[in-house]
């Protein structure tokens, strides 16, 4: 081994050493949904159940005509605005960090019409730091180095809080490569723990099954803190349904959401009860 590969190589022991004699609290919650109790050594304690936790990152997978965006949509409101009238118990935990929202797929019209959506459900809320981009027109592999270049060099040191890349499957050049989706579920793993954030991003579902779209989607599920699944309610047709299909912790109760009349997601209860035909 060459000196320069034993520099590296005692520089990443001084990065990856854990100490188990160390104190590591629990990971800071970005976005959160109802409380649960646990009980430590030191008592009960309540914490916040986590979409996502700083540091992290999550996904959404879900079949075409689900309302994913929509759902991306209520999700930054609640981040930007700590909570709002349309989140119920989703609460954000910003602390004064920024929101930097990326679209892959879709034109300016229809990418600014989904940004004005967070603004317009917080209209009451100076909402800071949100920063949007659409990147239909780029290339897969220059929105990895955009989305890094941004992170790195145009937000303040610390002040990265969530970020949003909807969708991640623009980011390689086929979902089924197996060295690009390997390199794109590292990116994430990089960027949520050197910037200290949460990374939400958005995948679709396999035709007919549950499964995220290819080896990219196989990737992800090994590596996500939450994996997030949508689906059209099976009672009513009007709402989706919010299941947390994985969690590295606790995981959050099923919810549901609609669009309403003026085209905001909003929760409209937890579990829907068939039964009942309301939801309770």
């Amino acid at each position: 081994m060459t000196e320069e590969q034993k520099m590296f190589m005692q520089l990443l022991e001084e990065e990856c050493v854990i100490n188990t004699n160390d104190i590591v609290e629990y990971p800071p919650v970005a976005i959160s949904m109802g409380e649960t109790t646990i009980q430590t050594l030191k008592g009960s304690k309540t914490l916040p159940i986590p979409l996502g936790t700083y540091g992290n990152f999550s996904f959404v997978q879900a079949p075409p005509k689900t309302k994913k965006t929509f759902f991306i949509s209520l999700l930054a409101s609640v981040y930007l605005g700590n909570k709002n009238k349309f989140g119920g118990e989703l609460r954000g935990h910003r602390n004064n960090k920024c929101l930097i929202h990326f679209d892959t797929e879709q034109g300016k019209f229809h990418a600014q019409r989904v940004f004005r959506r967070v603004v317009d459900m917080n209209q009451e809320t100076d909402l800071g730091c949100y920063h949007t981009f659409g990147l239909r027109t780029v290339g897969f592999k220059h929105r990895v180095e955009f989305i890094e270049y941004y992170l790195k060099e145009k937000i303040e040191e610390g002040k990265v809080g969530l970020v949003v890349i909807d969708g991640i499957a623009d980011l390689v050049a086929d979902v089924n490569n197996l060295e690009q989706s390997n390199h794109i579920a590292q990116k994430l793993m990089e960027w949520s723990q050197k910037f200290n954030c949460h990374i939400i991003t958005v995948i679709h579902s396999n035709f007919g099954t549950d499964k995220p779209t290819g080896h990219l989607g196989s990737f992800l599920e090994k590596k996500t803190e939450t994996q997030i699944q949508l689906e059209t309610n099976t009672v009513n047709k009007d709402w989706i349904t919010v299941k947390c299909k994985r969690s590295r912790g606790y995981a959050f109760k099923t919810f549901s959401f609609k669009v309403n009349d003026i085209g905001l997601p909003e929760i409209v209860g937890d579990l829907y009860n068939p039964l009942k035909g309301v939801s309770f």
